[in-house]
């Protein structure tokens, strides 16, 4: 019988279901990989904004992640909103040693513009998390702080990537150029080859949840065992898609559409 692709998201939650973990398990499941969720947060939040946030036990947290290591195979896992030090020290003890495919989205602001993190804890998910993955991904304006560079052009973007592998030790480095104008060009750098990736610029507000599922489409394709280019390669598609074909649901920022891939 043939293994089942497994992956895993930790993450804080989306009652609307655009972002988050309940993005990461619809993403999943259309790239046939069996979904698991260890949930960090749970976030009133809606196309609007973030109304509330609710940190889950730190214990609990721990409970979780020992509930999924110790009896299911994890082929490829990702990280989103992670709130404050304490969460990310836990999930920096269960993910180091694992020989797992590691892909942080370094959730900081919500589409709404939100914060959704500490500013410490931002100091230590680069210091402490980004050596322990396989490719990170933020947008420009994480990029931005990760780096502590201005990022307003493609070259900026490349040497923003650069030096979060090279000063950082990030595994690979993926700074995503939606916050640019023109078309939407993402810089995928692995420590030794420079990789672009351009989409032409859909002229739509629908983008909640493009991080995540972006970041939730490169798990499951490496899950499969694909090479972090051509997982890339595929992700970029299909968020591309999926913002192609957003919804126009609620009254902010519209969700994407996670099954746009079926109807190309």
């Amino acid at each position: 019988m043939k293994e089942v692709a497994c992956s895993l998201t930790i993450a804080g939650t989306d009652p609307t279901g655009g972002a988050g973990i309940q993005a990461d398990l619809k993403t999943f499941q259309e790239l046939q990989s069996y979904g698991m969720s260890v949930i960090t947060s749970v976030v009133a939040q809606n196309t609007t904004g973030v109304q509330d946030i609710h940190h889950i036990p730190l214990a609990m947290i721990e409970k979780q992640l020992d509930s999924v290591f110790s009896d299911m195979p994890v082929h490829a896992m990702k990280t989103g909103m992670i709130a404050n030090i304490d969460m990310m020290q836990i999930i920096q003890k269960k993910v180091s040693g694992k020989d797992i495919p590691f892909i942080i989205d370094p959730v900081m602001v919500a589409t709404s513009g939100d914060a959704l993190i500490s500013d410490d804890a931002r100091d230590y998910l680069r210091d402490h998390l980004l050596p322990l993955c396989t490719v990170v991904t933020p947008n420009i304006p994480e990029a931005e702080f990760l780096t502590g560079m201005k990022i307003d052009t493609l070259d900026t973007m490349k040497k923003a990537a650069e030096k979060i592998v090279h000063e950082y030790g990030a595994g690979a480095a993926l700074v995503k150029g939606g916050h640019l104008v023109g078309d939407a060009v993402d810089f995928l750098y692995d420590g030794n080859h420079m990789h672009e990736f351009t989409a032409s610029r859909i002229d739509t507000v629908n983008t909640h949840g493009t991080g995540c599922t972006y970041s939730a489409a490169i798990t499951a394709y490496v899950s499969h065992g694909l090479t972090l280019y051509e997982a890339v390669e595929k992700g970029k598609y299909f968020v591309t898609e999926a913002i192609k074909q957003s919804f126009d649901l609620g009254s902010g920022n519209g969700p994407t559409n996670h099954w746009a891939v079926r109807l190309v």
